[in-house]
């Protein structure tokens, strides 16, 4: 991917996942960029499993990642929500005309957009922690913590949901919500029967006492696994490393000892192979997206939770978009507010739905025995697999349609 003439460059805080892709999309919109992350070392093999959706897979594609995304992970196939008990409550064979998922590790993606980062040419830059900016008539200045600086004529953040950038445009603006849910996830070598063991469907169960996620690896080597906990108050990560991952799995078996196939899956499973998560969270709603030359994109500025499926693709979804809408626009006032018009409906829309399922998630049995009886009621009258996917996966993006002010 050939990068065009530019005039115009961007200081983009953040090398994750939303960060790079940013960097990728402004190259392509002819905008120069530069990436500053504040850790002080490049994040290969850090991160659990995830799910790119089709629309995120849409997204990907058009800042070049297509072929080489398609080949990491796996696909997913059907989804099925059941009770904990081994019934199918509902199940969700995907959209025909709309390509299948892909479950992968944050590590694969991550490796895959820092390899192209080097390829393009984008320069990223660590141990760069945000402290401060100075916006001037014709440009900016992002001061770091090491006493470095660097100016552009704008600053993009895309620095998570502890963002810096979200405090600098806004000191008043929400920080994370904890949403009373621990993730915990890792591989077992219990194989699924049937068409469950050769990584055909992701099942979703809410046991008697946590809610279970599952599949079986592409291979038919085992099975991948997740378990949300209810924890009112949330774990730091130094708690969670001083418990350690065999007293976690040992946890997870006693709270699914009653969940099938949850309890043979975990009896089976590898503490050595697990990552924890001591606090799943979630964004509120974020008044100010943007001040004069800053502006915010991924989870720094929409992070629904886990529950969603949904958080990785909506970042770069939001990082291709802004990129259209600064190429298109005359200046960068109309383009954040262009952009932010765009995407604020559609994201704090997925982020309510998924609260929604969070807050079941974390509730007591007597609220879990009946979501297994009205679910299945539920799902028959109104919640059908087109009316629930379409809207969140049929989403794409139309790169060569300008983008209008009135958007």
């Amino acid at each position: 991917m050939s990068a065009p003439r530019t005039s115009k460059k961007a200081l983009v805080i953040g090398g994750g996942i939303a960060g790079p892709v940013m960097a990728l999309a402004l190259r392509r919109a002819g905008i120069e960029a530069e990436i500053f992350e504040a850790y002080r070392t490049s994040a290969e093999g850090i991160g659990g499993t995830f799910m790119i959706a089709p629309n995120g897979l849409g997204a990907l594609a058009l800042v070049g990642l297509e072929a080489e995304v398609g080949r990491l992970g796996q696909p997913v196939g059907p989804m099925v929500i059941e009770d904990g008990k081994g019934g199918v409550l509902a199940e969700f064979a995907g959209l025909a005309d709309l390509p299948r998922g892909r479950l992968m590790r944050r590590a694969e993606l991550y490796e895959v957009l820092q390899r192209r980062l080097g390829e393009t040419g984008v320069a990223i830059h660590h141990g760069k922690r945000l402290v401060g900016t100075e916006e001037g008539p014709d440009g900016i200045t992002a001061r770091f913590a090491d006493g470095s600086s660097a100016t552009g004529d704008l600053l993009i953040g895309a620095d998570g949901t502890r963002s810096t950038v979200r405090t600098l445009i806004d000191p008043a603006a929400p920080g994370a919500q904890y949403t009373g849910l621990l993730g915990i996830g890792g591989y077992s070598s219990y194989r699924l029967p049937g068409r469950a063991g050769r990584g055909e469907t992701v099942h979703f169960a809410n046991g008697a006492r946590a809610f279970f996620g599952y599949w079986g690896l592409a291979d038919g080597s085992g099975t991948a696994w997740f378990s949300n906990i209810p924890q009112p108050e949330p774990l730091t990560p130094e708690h969670v490393h001083d418990v350690g991952m065999a007293e976690w799995l040992r946890r997870c078996r006693e709270l699914h000892a009653e969940d099938l196939p949850a309890r043979d899956v975990l009896r089976m499973a590898d503490a050595d192979t697990m990552d924890a998560f001591p606090r799943l969270e979630i964004m509120p709603s974020v008044p100010h997206w943007y001040r004069g030359r800053m502006v915010l994109v991924g989870d720094s500025v929409h992070a629904p939770s886990n529950s969603s499926g949904q958080g990785a693709s909506l970042a770069v979804e939001s990082a291709v978009e802004l990129a259209r809408c600064l190429r298109d626009l005359p200046d960068h006032t109309a383009a954040f507010a262009a952009y932010e018009a765009l995407r604020r409906p559609r994201v704090e829309k997925i982020a309510a739905n998924a609260e929604r399922t969070n807050n079941q998630k974390a509730s007591g049995p007597v609220a879990r025995a009946m979501f297994r009886v009205l679910a299945p009621i539920a799902m028959r009258t109104f919640m059908s697999p087109e009316k629930m996917l379409r809207p969140v996966h049929g989403y794409r993006i139309d790169w060569d349609r300008r983008v209008s002010s009135s958007v």
